[in-house]
């Protein structure tokens, strides 16, 4: 990233919108691990061009090896809005390309990772580690913190 972003938030914090297709995997494990290590330093979204019913069973799984419950703090997929867009200064999409709208001045990303729909929890730990890695890499640049001591409560 190369720009600090500007919030709307009365609190400053930097807002972060993940996206991808179904909203049932990599978006949902990115918001998951964002909100553990910023906590509530970053507003953190996720959302879906074509959401699916529910979470990824392996993604679930992958993520309470980790210690993350998805399912305990709520997470469903979401439909992807013009709001949440609009509401976010940084956009980071990964697999949904063209369906994610475009607003001048805020900051898009897209990285891209597997697709862990119809993988096994052997398939999906792989993607989710490197997640984590992209995960820890953005909450340095848009806190200007380490992750290190978060990382070792994972276990990573």
């Amino acid at each position: 990233m190369t720009d600090t972003p500007t919030t709307s938030d009365p609190l400053d914090r930097p807002e972060v919108l993940f996206v991808c297709v179904h909203n049932a995997g990599r978006s949902q494990m990115a918001a998951a691990l964002l909100t553990h290590y910023a906590g509530d330093r970053v507003i953190v979204r996720s959302a879906g061009s074509a959401p699916a019913e529910s979470i990824n069973p392996a993604v679930i799984e992958a993520m309470n090896e980790i210690g993350i419950d998805l399912q305990a703090v709520g997470a469903t997929p979401k439909k992807l809005t013009d709001a949440a867009v609009q509401a976010s200064d940084v956009v980071i999409t990964m697999g949904c390309g063209d369906a994610c709208p475009f607003y001048p001045g805020k900051q898009y990303l897209d990285w891209t990772l597997d697709d862990p729909a119809g993988k096994g929890v052997a398939a999906v730990r792989p993607i989710r580690d490197e997640i984590d890695r992209r995960i820890r890499a953005l909450v340095d640049e848009l806190l200007g913190t380490t992750t290190s001591t978060a990382a070792t409560r994972l276990g990573q």
